[in-house]
């Protein structure tokens, strides 16, 4: 089933593989967490560099990006944060094709319930550990490594072809959403998330949300003089639940009502008090809420609102209502065209490497695609290695799934190139 060429394309793979795994590591090293993905930055840039691939920074604060209707909202600055991206040959007239990915990662505390240090990548038994070797640098390597494969292999690479490094794609999505808002768009996009080589056919929206309890500080000689701001907090934890079920309950589209329970509703984080001998004055909860394609976030907010709204008017204890943000995603949920000509090329890709048809996965999470199908329009997947507790402890990917993704990717940009007809007809 293979060319020639695409059989030298294919050990050029082999050939790069060792540099996929040491990009990874390096990466991995670089502890990307909100705020601190300088490091990260860097040494994709080095590697940009170093594999001769033209790099620009694509800042998260470029002018009327703010006032973006799908932006969500943030409580930090975006002064000086950037994503990373290498364009070749950005003028042709010939179908556009992107691949993104995302450098941040979520935080690894607590560390000592680590086998080793989280930024210190080791490997066992043919997994490569550590936090966002999954999640998804191992990706990101497997997306740098194919092309420099398919250059390797002589194979000129004559279309537009972009590769985005971005930020933010576990908060908000803002960082592939600032390379749309300034112009870094195509035809068709590949995602390298860690969900196994297959393909990726939907998500669901998600959406964050905070809500603040004041109580009444006390001395504990009299706790009755207070009110307890953390014990008020747990009594609404039924009340989410229940919103959760509620949203299962939901009309959904076809592939979603075959999954028993997709929209989870978590709360991720609680923090309340200052002190141990004194009766809480605040308590503050963090949620994220999964809802189907079709539902508005706004839709969704509403609810959250009415929600704690109706609870609290249970409660009667007099207490002020409590205080209700919506920071981080806003985002929709969506399906993906699986008839799209660039999909029916990956899947063919897969075929011919694997000897059978790629799986499909249907998600019950968020990545970088919805800003690709909500705001540009473009349609396009995710498929990338394997990974195993990825936002967990001790998080790692399997090395020969990295393989089989770069293989595959190099062997879908040659014949995105030499395939005139798939590729054209994705216009």
């Amino acid at each position: 089933m293979l060319t020639a060429t695409e059989s030298r394309i294919l050990e050029c793979c082999d050939e790069v593989m060792d540099d996929a795994l040491t990009l990874t590591r390096e990466l991995v090293k670089g502890y990307s967490v909100l705020g601190q993905e300088n490091g990260a930055l860097e040494t994709m840039e080095n590697w940009f560099q170093r594999l001769d691939l033209p790099v620009e920074r694509v800042p998260l604060d470029a002018p009327g990006f703010a006032d973006h209707p799908h932006r969500a909202p943030t409580e930090w600055s975006s002064d000086g944060r950037y994503n990373l991206v290498s364009r070749l040959n950005p003028s042709s007239e010939k179908p556009h094709l992107v691949f993104n990915g995302h450098l941040d990662v979520v935080p690894a505390e607590p560390t000592d319930m680590w086998t080793r240090s989280p930024w210190e990548p080791w490997e066992k038994d043919g997994w490569l550990y550590g936090r966002g070797a999954g999640d998804m640098k191992a990706g990101i390597a497997a997306m740098v490594m194919a092309v420099e494969a398919v250059r390797r292999a002589g194979v000129e690479i004559d279309f537009p072809l972009t590769l985005q490094t971005v930020i933010e794609e576990e908060c908000t999505g803002n960082g592939a959403l600032a390379c749309l808002h300034q112009g870094y768009t195509g035809d068709f996009v590949l995602i390298p998330e860690p969900f196994g080589a297959q393909i990726y056919s939907g998500q669901v929206g998600v959406l964050w949300f905070r809500m603040r309890i004041d109580g009444v500080p006390a001395h504990v000689l009299d706790t009755r003089a207070g009110q307890n701001a953390i014990e008020i907090l747990q009594s609404y934890l039924p009340a989410f639940k229940s919103l959760e079920e509620e949203i299962n309950a939901m009309p959904r589209p076809a592939p979603y009502q075959e999954k028993d329970h997709p929209f989870n509703l978590s709360i991720g984080k609680i923090e309340g008090g200052n002190w141990a001998s004194s009766v809480p004055a605040h308590a503050v909860l963090e949620g994220r809420v999964g809802f189907p394609p079709g539902v508005s976030p706004d839709e969704i907010m509403n609810r959250v609102r009415e929600v704690i709204a109706d609870h609290h008017r249970s409660l009667g204890d007099g207490a002020p209502e409590p205080r209700v943000e919506f920071h981080g995603f806003r985002s929709e949920g969506h399906l993906v065209d699986l008839e799209t000509p660039g999909i029916r090329l990956l899947s063919r890709c897969h075929e011919d490497l694997v000897g059978e048809p790629p799986a499909h996965y249907l998600s019950t999470c968020t990545t970088d695609l919805r800003a690709f199908h909500v705001s540009g329009g473009i349609n396009g997947t995710c498929y990338g290695p394997v990974a195993q507790r990825i936002h967990g402890v001790d998080e790692c990917v399997e090395i020969e799934s990295i393989r089989q993704v770069l293989t595959t990717y190099a062997l879908f940009l040659s014949r995105w190139a030499t395939d005139t007809e798939s590729a054209r007809s994705v216009l």
